[in-house]
C-alpha cells in the first residue's frame, strides 16, 4: 500500500520491502490553465509563457558525503546513464501532457557504489527565464517511488504549495542511513535559472 507523504516527511524504502533492489522514480506535472475560473497564474511575469509549452526537465544529482564532486554524477537529458549504470534517466518529455509519469528515473539501489550517500531528484523548467515561465504555471506535480519488481507504488508526494516565481524544484532525496535506503519529501522551490545553478547548491 502506497504511503502518501507530506512535505518534510521521511520514509524507509528498505524496511517494508525486503530484497528491494531497483526502484522507479516517477515525476509528473500538468500545465495549469492560464485563464478561466478567475485564475491567471502567469500574472506574476506579465502573462508569461509566450504561448510555449512548459518543458520541465527531471534530473538526479548523485552526492558523495552530501556534495556533488564530479559533473559526471549528474544524470539528466544530456547524460542519461550514470557511469556506474545504477541510475538511468528514461528520456525527456517536452510538454508534461497526458496522465501518469511524465519522466522516470530508474535507480538500482542494490548496486549504487558505496561512496554515494544521497541522490537528489530535481526538476527545472527549460529556458524558464527566457520563456517567462515558472512553477506557478504548473499544477498536479508529484513524485512517486515504485518497486521495479512488481510495479507497486511505495510512496507518493503531491506538491500542493504555491510555487509562483520558482523556476526549479527540489522534489526529494533518496539517501542511505544506517544501511537503509530512505526517501525524504523536500518540495523546495528555487529561483535558479537552470540546472547548472541548481547544482551549485551541492558543491
Amino acid at each position: 500500500m502506497s504511503i502518501s507523504l507530506q512535505k518534510g516527511q521521511k520514509v524507509s524504502l528498505s524496511k517494508d520491502n525486503a530484497g528491494l533492489a531497483k526502484i522507479v522514480v516517477g515525476l509528473g506535472w500538468d500545465e495549469a490553465p492560464t485563464t478561466g475560473g478567475g485564475r491567471l497564474l502567469g500574472a506574476l511575469f506579465g502573462g508569461g509563457g509566450g504561448g510555449q509549452a512548459i518543458d520541465c526537465d527531471a534530473s538526479a544529482i548523485m552526492l558523495k558525503n552530501g556534495k556533488l564532486v564530479d559533473k559526471e554524477d549528474l544524470v539528466y537529458f544530456g547524460n542519461l546513464t550514470h557511469r556506474s549504470k545504477t541510475v538511468q534517466h528514461m528520456g525527456d518529455n517536452l510538454t508534461g501532457a497526458g496522465d501518469g509519469d511524465d519522466e522516470q528515473i530508474l535507480i538500482d539501489l542494490s548496486k549504487v557504489p558505496a561512496e554515494y550517500d544521497k541522490i537528489v531528484i530535481v526538476v527545472n523548467i527549460y529556458q524558464a527565464v527566457q520563456r517567462r515561465q515558472h512553477f506557478g504555471m504548473i499544477q498536479n506535480a508529484f513524485i512517486r517511488l515504485v518497486d521495479a519488481r512488481n510495479n507497486n507504488e511505495m510512496c507518493k508526494y503531491n506538491l500542493t504549495e504555491n510555487y509562483s516565481g520558482m523556476t526549479a524544484m527540489i522534489f526529494g532525496e533518496v539517501y542511505r542511513h544506517n544501511g537503509e535506503w530512505k526517501f525524504s519529501a523536500i518540495g523546495q522551490g528555487t529561483k535558479d535559472p537552470g540546472l547548472g545553478e541548481l547544482c551549485v547548491r551541492y558543491t
